[in-house]
């Protein structure tokens, strides 16, 4: 259950220096600081007594001359081995001598933060120019905690329940003031949300793939050179879509192409994959983590080989999804079944793995280059974890001017990352050269 991250820069970073980033602008976040303490059915953070920087910080070089394979082989390593819990549930390793600069291996564990938090908190390290201006942070944001104190949380999440249920009542009464017909709207939509939680549970189980197998745990993990963002939004404009379209098409044909290459017989009804959907609002400030996200399941046509058919089935079942509450249905029952009994919690995971067969994140980043403690970022890579019995995870994000792809999968699964990262580019291709060709003779269409 770890968030892994490969960031690549363009010359080595001073050890001392990544340091006092790290101590000036991640450990303000007190969970980096904190480790999970567990007495029988209860867990609970507690202050790392013993907390040192270089307890997490380690330094590697590569074998040889240390190239791409090599560094997708540690990368893979890393992200099949466990974290320490005796203490705080992160850890970076740092690569020297990575093509002329360096990399940082980050491995920070689910239960700190979502993924959209921790790529925003990863971002925060960084500068829009070589020279940051670091200061140092005041020391009360290291202040330590005492005792468990489950007497004092338990007090103080039933004054937040207590406060949350007031605050929601006079929203419900303003609103009645505001609308007479607040009740009607909001009877409608408690409709909505049961049809939706329906629809979810009574969703079939994936058909039976390769992609569903038994899983060892041991992952292999491979990335894509970038495609370039100015092309996946020409694509998207001939095709009046969006990006964020045009590259779950590309995927479906990723897959699709697998099961060719493979001799598999495609899934005539497509596959489901999970997509997690952020619940925070983009534009607050990240002031504290935790998990705000809920899970939406798409359905990927790969058994539909015209590239336009298949994007606009794509389109269609992503518009479908934003007017529906599946996001917030999900992220309710994990809220819900993860404050009851273990085997509640994990009926609920079962149940959702079992109707998807990957997970699939898509995140912007930044839109021009930034720079950790002098070095630019060249390329990013980020993984979320795969609950359950889902053994693939599908990575896309965005950063300067580029797009980058990235797959981590079970190593029990019989699929090659590599083959799997050149389909996705194949089907950038030719979706793209579809798009163009579709926009010339509807040009031509209208001219004559």
């Amino acid at each position: 259950m770890m968030i892994s991250a490969v960031l690549v820069f363009d010359q080595p970073i001073a050890l001392k220096r990544l340091k006092r980033t790290l101590d000036e602008r991640f450990l303000t976040f007190r969970r980096f600081r904190q480790r999970v303490v567990t007495e029988g059915d209860r867990a609970y953070w507690q202050d790392d007594p013993l907390f040192h920087i270089d307890n997490h910080i380690h330094v590697l070089a590569l074998p040889g001359d240390g190239g791409k394979q090599e560094l997708q082989t540690l990368t893979s390593d890393l992200t099949s081995t466990s974290l320490d819990f005796r203490r705080p549930l992160w850890q970076i390793h740092y690569i020297e001598n990575y093509q002329g600069g360096c990399a940082l291996l980050v491995r920070i564990h689910h239960c700190i933060a979502d993924g959209i938090s921790l790529v925003r908190v990863l971002l925060s390290l960084t500068d829009n120019s070589p020279e940051p201006r670091l200061s140092r942070v005041s020391t009360s944001s290291h202040t330590k905690s005492h005792a468990p104190q489950g007497l004092r949380q338990l007090a103080s999440r039933a004054l937040h329940n207590g406060q949350t249920a007031i605050d929601q009542a006079g929203l419900f009464l303003k609103s009645i003031r505001n609308d007479p017909g607040y009740p009607f709207k909001l009877a409608t939509t408690a409709g909505n949300i049961t049809v939706d939680l329906l629809k979810l549970g009574l969703a079939p189980a994936e058909p039976d793939t390769c992609l569903k197998t038994p899983l060892s745990g041991r992952k292999h993990v491979a990335w894509a050179d970038p495609l370039s963002l100015a092309e996946v939004k020409v694509c998207a404009r001939a095709l009046r879509g969006t990006a964020n379209d045009v590259l779950l098409c590309a995927a479906a044909g990723a897959l699709q192409r697998h099961f060719i290459a493979t001799g598999e017989a495609t899934p005539e009804c497509g596959i489901r994959v999970a997509v997690p959907f952020n619940l925070r609002p983009m534009r607050q400030p990240i002031e504290t983590l935790g998990n705000q996200f809920g899970l939406v399941l798409v359905t990927l046509p790969v058994e539909e080989t015209d590239p336009i058919m298949r994007f606009r089935q794509v389109q269609e079942n992503m518009n479908r999804l934003k007017r529906s509450y599946q996001a917030q249905v999900t992220y309710s029952l994990l809220d819900l079944f993860g404050r009851g009994p273990d085997v509640l919690e994990r009926r609920a995971l079962s149940m959702l793995s079992n109707k998807a067969s990957a997970v699939l994140t898509n995140v912007p980043g930044p839109k021009k280059p930034v720079y950790l403690a002098g070095a630019k970022l060249t390329q990013p890579m980020f993984w979320v974890p795969q609950s359950g019995n889902i053994g693939i995870g599908l990575s896309i994000f965005s950063y300067a001017g580029t797009v980058q792809f990235g797959i981590t999968i079970d190593k029990n699964i019989k699929a090659d990352p590599a083959n799997v990262m050149g389909h996705f580019r194949e089907s950038f291709a030719e979706l793209l050269d579809a798009a163009l060709h579709n926009n010339e003779q509807n040009t031509a269409r209208a001219a004559s």
